[in-house]
């Protein structure tokens, strides 16, 4: 049960979004631009980004349904619990490591962000705006893991994901969710 108790007891967030539409529908088109505009990561391996902050984060709701959406874009399953593990060792491309490890710091230790954390990344052949992509999806589903745990959303079940999922690459994306906070249904 979220904490507003304007929201519905199964609450997520189109609900909030709905709930406070002036300062969500600005959030909704920076998602629409930073997980679906033009970047050298794919649609998927963004979302696999995201995901796998909300594991770190511990923010199941975020998790679970990037999760989802990684896979229904062709992210292996068993991939985002492999790199929660163990970036190293996990079966992504080695080239993606590297950004992996930068936003695992990132999220877990910002204060601690160096130069050569940096060129870790543009070593594994990334260039600036690549590194800008990886770090605006971390810093984005920080934001949305607080947001999500801080008016205590959570998902009615793990079935909800798959709905998600399909909601988020049914070609509805997130301009899909702008309409539908504009609209207000």
């Amino acid at each position: 049960m979220p904490f507003l108790s304007s929201l519905p007891d199964a609450a997520g967030v189109l609900d909030v979004m709905k709930a406070f539409p002036e300062a969500s529908a600005p959030l909704v088109d920076y998602h629409e631009v930073v997980l679906r505009g033009p970047s050298a990561l794919s649609v998927g391996e963004r979302e696999l980004i995201a995901a796998y902050v909300s594991g770190l984060n511990a923010c199941h709701y975020c998790h679970g349904v990037h999760g989802a959406v990684a896979e229904a874009l062709g992210v292996e399953e068993g991939v985002l619990a492999a790199l929660l593990a163990d970036v190293e060792s996990a079966p992504v491309r080695d080239e993606l490591k590297p950004l992996f490890a930068y936003v695992r710091k990132l999220t877990l230790t910002p204060s601690g962000m160096t130069a050569a954390d940096a060129d870790a990344v543009f070593a594994a052949g990334w260039e600036e705006k690549t590194l800008f992509d990886a770090v605006s999806v971390c810093a984005l589903f920080n934001f949305m893991n607080r947001l999500v745990e801080g008016l205590g959303v959570k998902a009615p079940d793990d079935a909800y994901f798959a709905v998600a999922a399909r909601r988020l690459t049914s070609g509805r994306d997130y301009t899909g969710y702008r309409r539908l906070i504009a609209d207000g249904t």
